[in-house]
């Protein structure tokens, strides 16, 4: 194996395959990066933890054809902090890897390729669907925090992707909070899968660092789907089981009703949160009264007050939340105005734009003392 490539070109590419490795393992060749370099002038870099593979293909000046296994951090590192110039790279007969610019010279060890694991491609596809990049990007970017980060928790660890006929949603539950976001999609199959929440924040932040504005297509399989973009190939092992029917979660009923503008609440919460030590839960208490929204919060330290004007629709309310679920919702939120629903002070919140259902997000309570 011997090539010639360009130092950034190849630095961006091992970035993104990077995103696959795990430390975490007991089988050493998963902390590695394949390296396959092909007779007409391709270098394919591949990396996998088994739940997640990425495959990236650059153009590279093929001297000769072969493959090897590099450890990918030391890897990596070493291309990072080289040069702006062409490196070369050669697999030596002892199974070095020799890694030279024109002022800077490294050896490596390099593992047979044979002992990589093949991610194989995805057979038997029951859909296969294209998305606007930036449309999935927010839609992710929208719901994956609300996963549980517990892995004993089962499959609320994972993101559901529901597609139906001409719709496309996702959904996540932690068992304190839940999103969903939703976007008209032409679609005439129904699917629903299951994406651990860790992997989609992965593939976010590849779409997040790709520069080409093209569409991706997703293609799923029984167990297995991929995300196709950019000569990028990303395999993803489905999360087995069946979601909560989050549906039926949503509250149909409503006593109270407040248009408030996001980033004044934004602010209040953050500042109210600062001494939201109550009960070790981040309690924030919301007492909405006439069109006053009075946001209060203490500790032995001190106490906060924070008073907001907005519209308000119905009962009056007193409401605890932890502050941190209120702030993790609205910081996604672009909207410069949001409506909130409520019912009783022991029933969940719900969040969602003023007009459609793009978004919405549901808060429980948390029981205020002595209430």
């Amino acid at each position: 194996m011997k090539f010639k490539c360009n130092q950034q070109i190849l630095s961006k590419a091992l970035n993104i395959v990077s995103k696959a490795v795990t430390i975490r393992t007991t089988i050493p060749v998963l902390k590695g990066i394949l390296l396959n370099v092909t007779n007409d002038g391709k270098l394919i870099l591949t990396a996998s933890d088994l739940d997640l593979s990425i495959e990236k293909s650059i153009d590279v000046m093929v001297e000769k054809s072969g493959s090897t296994i590099v450890m990918a951090k030391l890897f990596s590192d070493i291309i990072k902090k080289l040069p702006n110039e062409e490196i070369n790279i050669e697999l030596k007969e002892d199974g070095n890897v020799n890694i030279k610019t024109n002022s800077s010279e490294f050896n490596i060890l390099g593992t047979s390729a044979d002992e990589f694991p093949s991610i194989g491609e995805i057979e038997n596809i029951e859909t296969q669907l294209s998305f606007n990049k930036n449309i999935f990007r927010e839609m992710v970017r929208k719901t994956y925090f609300c996963a549980s980060s517990d892995e004993s928790k089962g499959i609320i660890i994972g993101v559901l992707l529901e597609i139906e006929e001409n719709n496309f949603n996702m959904a996540a539950l932690d068992g304190f909070r839940m999103a969903v976001a939703r976007e008209k999609l032409k679609n005439e199959k129904t699917e629903n899968i299951i994406v651990s929440a860790r992997i989609l924040n992965e593939i976010n932040k590849i779409l997040f660092e790709s520069d080409v504005e093209e569409d991706i297509k997703l293609i799923v399989s029984n167990k297995k789907a991929a995300i196709l973009m950019e000569r990028t190939k990303i395999v993803i092992r489905l999360l087995e089981g069946e979601f909560i029917k989050y549906k039926s979660i949503i509250p149909k009923e409503k006593n109270t009703s407040v248009i408030i503008d996001k980033n004044e609440l934004l602010n209040s919460i953050e500042r109210a949160s600062l001494l939201a030590k109550e009960g070790k839960n981040n309690l924030v208490k919301f007492k909405i009264v006439n069109n006053l929204l009075s946001i209060t919060s203490t500790s032995e330290e001190g106490a906060v007050k924070e008073e907001i004007i907005m519209e308000k629709e119905g009962k009056d309310i007193e409401i605890g939340f932890n502050s941190k679920y209120i702030i993790d919702a609205i910081k996604v939120i672009e909207d410069e105005q949001i409506l909130m629903e409520f019912n009783t002070s022991t029933t969940p919140c719900l969040i969602k734009p003023l007009e459609g259902k793009a978004y919405e997000y549901l808060i429980l309570p948390v029981r205020i003392p002595g209430n």
